[in-house]
């Protein structure tokens, strides 16, 4: 029965990976944890089941745009979906619950606070479960990046609806966060299923900040047309980028919390119903959005962590097709996300887990090898070989002998008392003459001026690997002062020799020239001329549809669909069965149209 939902309902053949497995647990009444990577297939994992068992499938989702997403499509695929959020009427809401008490709903979307309700638990006891998913498990941990307090209280389900399966999924999650998933959500005696977290679709690119105005409008340069997001730590900056965008003749639009209601929901809808659109925003925008052909994620600040970096990184290409990612980042960005977190209302232990995290990505983005296979090593997975579609083994850096680089910049700190910033420590070194080294006499001490070896910009990337590797570290009591910490004794001793990596200036242009073959080279290998042209009259006849029934483009049909159609160009109703998304009811719904486009051609 689930694979022939899949296949008349989805319009998908078969499987993929662990979800036949999945789906055969829950069925059978088995509580379950998923953790898959996104564009994996984890929606089909609770969604099929839903359809199988008896009563109505309960969907936690964390936000209203999400439910939205997800409704939508499940209702052009003939499934009785709803969703109960703030975004309804009285009446609305209302009439949910009555087709819910009837039995005539499938699969109901709700937030965990008004799941949660005494008054909406009361109201589930009088009806038929089918199962409960809980999607995005990972904001249950205090050691994710994401935490919501509000997701603690679902661990009340098992309790108090006994016998109902409970499916917990997650895209991003270290082995301490799937733990507290577990144990937080009671799901003791959940099978886990753990998927690959490789996304091989997504180019990883990681560059050091320096003009990123120009970086980023030489990554985006190459990508007219594509819709994509653009990550910002401040509101400010989300503003001001937004707007200097636009000035750049670039259809972009501003995200965050500090923005009114009407105009964040305004702007959402337009990136998710406009192709070639770019959001720029906070992390208050992405967590659940069902874009599936966002072809690009850039950060100009660090992310707090790897696992957040992962989850943001992993908006692009949810469709499978190659889509590309990267992130600035500075010694300025280390000092203030360390600051953030130390001037927390955290307690201690969560803070000293976050400054481990917040170390992981730094090792990500100081690493001189494959980017794929030091992310996956963070979660657990081993790559055997590098993966070829990353900045590291596209463009590999050179490295050297760092050590007695590695000494003098130690020394330098030590010598001036553990107290100064990057910025004098290299004055120091380079033999500046200047009002603050003369007054403190650090002209006088035996590291003044032995640095001449390297330039500032040398220098910068020199004491940002040092405290990457956790041989300095930033003293915020201090102002921002580095100090060596009890790594660099045998490293001033020789005793631990260590290779440092040489950052090159030319590297931005040389990875983007090898993303740009790149691109061209899966493009015409998937698209002749003539099907590119179909491709593009099949996506004008997509918009045209979803714009009569308002809802976005990718809900009618994703890219994918497209360019499986414009490939085979099936002649009729049962060829076009045979294309992966074609379900029954879009057949149905579309059949016509779709064929109509095809034959004139």
């Amino acid at each position: 029965m689930p694979l022939d939902i899949l296949r008349t309902v989805f319009g998908h053949k078969d499987f993929r990976g662990y979800q036949a497995d999945i789906v055969d647990h829950v069925v059978s009444g088995g509580d379950a944890i998923v953790l898959m990577p996104t564009g994996g297939g984890k929606s089909m994992c609770y969604q099929i089941p839903a359809l199988c068992r008896d009563g109505v499938g309960v969907i936690v989702s964390p936000l209203i745009a999400l439910m939205h997403d997800q409704v939508a499509a499940l209702r052009q695929l003939g499934i009785r979906a709803a969703a109960l959020n703030s975004s309804l009427s009285d009446e609305e809401r209302m009439e949910v619950r009555r087709e819910l008490r009837a039995g005539r709903i499938d699969m109901i979307y709700v937030a965990p606070e008004r799941l949660m309700l005494p008054s909406f638990l009361e109201f589930l006891d009088g009806a038929k479960i089918a199962l409960f998913a809980i999607d995005e498990a990972h904001c249950v941990s205090q050691w994710g990046h994401d935490f919501r307090p509000e997701y603690m209280k679902l661990e009340q389900l098992g309790e108090r609806f006994p016998g109902v399966p409970r499916i917990a999924l997650t895209a991003t999650a270290d082995p301490q966060t799937r733990e507290d998933i577990r144990r937080r959500l009671k799901l003791d005696e959940a099978r886990l299923f753990l998927a690959s977290f490789d996304r091989p679709n997504i180019r990883y690119a990681i560059r050091l900040k320096d003009q990123p105005r120009q970086q980023l409008q030489a990554f985006l340069g190459v990508r007219k047309g594509d819709s994509g997001i653009v990550y910002c730590l401040s509101r400010a900056k989300v503003e001001d980028t937004a707007a200097w965008l636009s000035a750049q003749g670039i259809n972009a639009l501003p995200y965050h919390a500090g923005l009114d209601a009407a105009t964040r929901r305004r702007n959402q809808d337009a990136f998710l119903k406009t192709d070639g659109l770019v959001l720029v925003a906070t992390i208050a925008f992405g967590m659940g959005i069902d874009k599936p052909d966002v072809r690009f994620v850039a950060h100009l600040d660090l992310p707090s962590s790897l696992e957040a970096y992962y989850q943001e990184t992993g908006r692009a290409g949810r469709d499978g097709l190659p889509a590309e990612t990267m992130l600035l980042y500075g010694m300025q960005d280390l000092v203030l996300r360390r600051q953030m977190i130390d001037d927390g209302e955290a307690p201690d232990e969560v803070k000293r887990v976050e400054r481990q995290k917040l170390e992981a990505l730094l090792g990500v983005c100081e690493t001189a090898g494959c980017r794929r296979q030091a992310i996956l090593a963070h979660f657990g997975e081993t790559l055997d070989e590098p993966c070829g579609n990353c900045d590291g083994c596209l463009d590999p850096v050179e490295t050297f002998d760092g050590t007695v680089a590695a000494q003098k910049a130690i020394s330098a700190a030590v010598r001036t008392g553990q107290r100064y910033g990057v910025a004098h420590l290299i004055d120091v070194l380079l033999g500046a003459s200047n009002e603050k080294i003369e007054r403190w006499g650090h002209d006088q001490l035996p590291t003044y001026g032995i640095g001449k070896d390297f330039d500032r910009k040398e220098w910068s990337s020199i004491f940002r690997q040092l405290v990457a590797m956790g041989v300095m570290e930033v003293d915020h009591n201090a102002y921002g002062g580095l100090r060596a910490t009890e790594a660099a004794r045998p490293i001033l001793r020789g005793e631990k020799p260590i290779r440092l990596r040489r950052d090159k200036s030319a590297s931005m242009k040389r990875a983007l020239k090898a993303g740009v073959k790149a691109r061209a080279g899966e493009v015409a290998a998937s698209l002749d001329p003539a099907s590119g042209k179909l491709f593009e009259a099949l996506r004008s006849e997509r918009g045209r549809l979803a714009r009569e029934q308002g809802v976005p483009p990718y809900v009618i049909f994703h890219d994918s669909t497209l360019i499986a159609l414009a490939s085979r160009r099936p002649r009729t109703i049962s060829e076009l069965g045979d294309i992966p998304g074609m379900g029954q009811k879009k057949l149905e719904r579309y059949g016509p149209a779709v064929l109509a486009v095809l034959a004139a051609e």
